[in-house]
């Protein structure tokens, strides 16, 4: 029996709670040693502490985080599409088992990505002071291929394809949607900035944060998949008037 009235929306509350936390541990636990070794990267005292923490977790990455967070896609896409009881560690563990080589493999190409970027960017830096343009459109693409990760974890869950083709298409959705692209980034960056904007609210980051990020994500992309299908639709049932037409047309003449 569905309750109604204040309890009912208190009990709708604490399910919601239930299943982001839930949701946002499993992907802590999955990403660990990474989520261990982004530690030293924070608390780092000078450049090369820095840099060595971020090249270890670097190479971690797309062993632990990158397959944790296309299971974590796996259950949003699930809420997103309106199965909100679905089993979470079964939906979980299941997505992280089918995505793992691809998300694996689409992790080590985005770090090898963001290397040479980086790199790149800092050798035109301090060789191209004066071409300030330069280092603006290196900054570009690096937040253009950052933007682009929440489209690859939403289409790694919700498309067969190709692993290259699952980069190459998240890409240009993210050039083709710039404004949904930009929203979501946006709502992504608030929830990330709250989450570590005071030690009060850093109870988010382990329980919530994750799983907020993945739903938005994820609704952001099934906003643009929708509209895209409709637009398919459109333009498949235009066509197929079309060929009517013409065919209406030759048996006229032939009569």
């Amino acid at each position: 029996m569905e309750m109604r009235g204040l309890m009912g929306g208190l009990y709708k509350i604490s399910e919601w709670i239930m299943r982001l936390s839930v949701t946002n541990v499993l992907w802590i636990v999955c990403s660990i040693p990474y989520i261990f070794l982004i530690f030293p990267v924070i608390m780092a005292q000078n450049t090369d502490q820095f840099l060595s923490s971020v090249i270890l977790s670097s190479i971690i990455a797309p062993f632990t985080l990158f397959p944790a967070t296309a299971a974590m896609f796996g259950v949003a896409r699930k809420w997103v599409m309106g199965e909100v009881d679905v089993p979470l560690l079964r939906t979980f563990f299941r997505n992280y088992k089918e995505s793992y080589l691809q998300s694996m493999i689409g992790g080590i190409l985005y770090v090898i990505l963001f290397a040479i970027l980086i790199v790149d960017f800092q050798v035109y830096l301090k060789e191209l002071a004066k071409f300030q343009l330069v280092s603006y459109l290196f900054i570009a693409i690096i937040a253009l291929l950052a933007v682009s990760l929440f489209n690859f974890f939403s289409m790694i869950v919700h498309y067969h394809m190709k692993t290259f083709q699952l980069l190459k298409n998240a890409v240009l959705l993210t050039i083709g949607r710039p404004f949904r692209s930009l929203s979501t980034a946006v709502m992504c960056g608030l929830v990330v900035y709250i989450s570590f904007s005071s030690p009060k609210l850093m109870f988010l980051v382990p329980f919530f944060t994750g799983s907020i990020v993945a739903a938005i994500s994820f609704w952001g992309f099934y906003q643009i998949y929708t509209k895209l299908q409709l637009q398919a639709e459109k333009a498949a049932e235009a066509e197929a008037e079309a060929e009517l037409m013409n065919l209406n047309e030759e048996v006229k003449k032939d009569s």
